[in-house]
C-alpha cells in the first residue's frame, strides 16, 4: 500500500543539482543593456556632444556676459523708457498751451474786430478798409502802425502791402517813393506793426497805403495819411 520504495543513491562529495538560468532575468538584463545602449547612440548621434572643462568654464563666461549685457540693456531700456514718457508728458503740456493760446487768439481777435467796428470808415471804401492808421518817420525808417478790415471769408486773404511815401529828399526837393512791398494775410480784421527802410537823406511828409493782391494788379484798398 505504500508503495514501492526507491533506491537511496549515496554521493560522497555531496554535489547538489544544478539551477536553471531564469528567462526572466535574461530578459531583464537584454532590456538594460539594451536602454544602456539606446541612451548612448542618442548622445553620440543627436545631442550636442559634452564638453570639456575649459568649453564648461567658456560657455559659463560667455553666459555671464550675456546676462550682464541683457542687464545693462534693460537699464537702458528702462531710462529711454522714463524720457519718452516725460517726453509725451511735455507734448501733451504743449499741445494743452497751444490750445489755450489758440482760444486767447480767437478771442483777441474778436475783440480787435469789435474794437474795429468803433473806428471811423475808410472813407474810399474798399474791400480791404484802412480804419485806422499811425506812422512815424526817423532817419532811415518809417514806423507805422495800422489796423485793417475786409469784407466776407474767413480764411485768410493773400495780399501785399506796400507804402508810397511823398517828402524832401536830400536836396530840399519834393520827392515821391514807393517803398518795398510787403506780403500779407489778412483776416477779417488785422493789426499790422512795423517799419521798412527810407531812402538816405528823405524826409517823409505824407505815406499812402495801397493793399493790392499778391500779384499786385488789383487794388484792394487805399488811403492818404500824414507823417509824424
Amino acid at each position: 500500500m505504500l508503495g514501492r520504495p526507491k533506491p537511496v543513491v549515496f554521493d560522497p562529495y555531496g554535489r547538489r543539482r544544478s539551477r536553471r538560468f531564469p528567462p526572466w532575468l535574461g530578459w531583464l538584463l537584454t532590456g538594460v543593456a539594451l536602454g544602456v545602449a539606446g541612451v548612448l547612440y542618442v548622445q553620440a548621434e543627436h545631442l550636442p556632444p559634452r564638453l570639456s572643462a575649459s568649453q564648461s568654464q567658456a560657455l559659463r563666461q560667455a553666459h555671464d556676459t550675456a546676462e550682464a549685457e541683457r542687464r545693462r540693456l534693460s537699464a537702458e531700456l528702462a531710462q529711454t523708457t522714463q524720457r519718452l514718457q516725460a517726453a509725451e508728458a511735455e507734448r501733451q503740456k504743449l499741445a494743452l498751451d497751444l490750445a489755450a493760446a489758440q482760444d486767447t487768439v480767437v478771442r483777441q481777435r474778436e475783440d480787435l474786430l469789435a474794437l474795429a467796428e468803433t473806428l471811423p470808415p475808410d472813407p474810399r471804401g474798399g474791400t480791404v478798409a484802412v480804419r485806422a492808421a499811425r506812422f512815424s518817420a526817423a532817419p532811415g525808417r518809417l514806423a507805422y502802425d495800422l489796423v485793417l478790415t475786409r469784407d466776407g471769408g474767413s480764411r485768410p486773404l493773400s495780399a501785399t502791402l506796400q507804402f508810397v511815401v511823398a517828402g524832401v529828399d536830400a536836396r530840399g526837393m519834393e520827392a515821391r517813393h514807393s517803398l518795398e512791398a510787403l506780403p500779407v494775410a489778412l483776416n477779417r480784421v488785422e493789426s499790422l506793426r512795423g517799419q521798412v527802410p527810407l531812402p538816405e537823406g528823405f524826409t517823409a511828409r505824407q505815406a499812402t497805403v495801397r493793399v493790392t493782391d499778391r500779384s499786385g494788379a488789383e487794388l484792394l484798398g487805399l488811403r492818404v495819411l500824414n507823417v509824424r
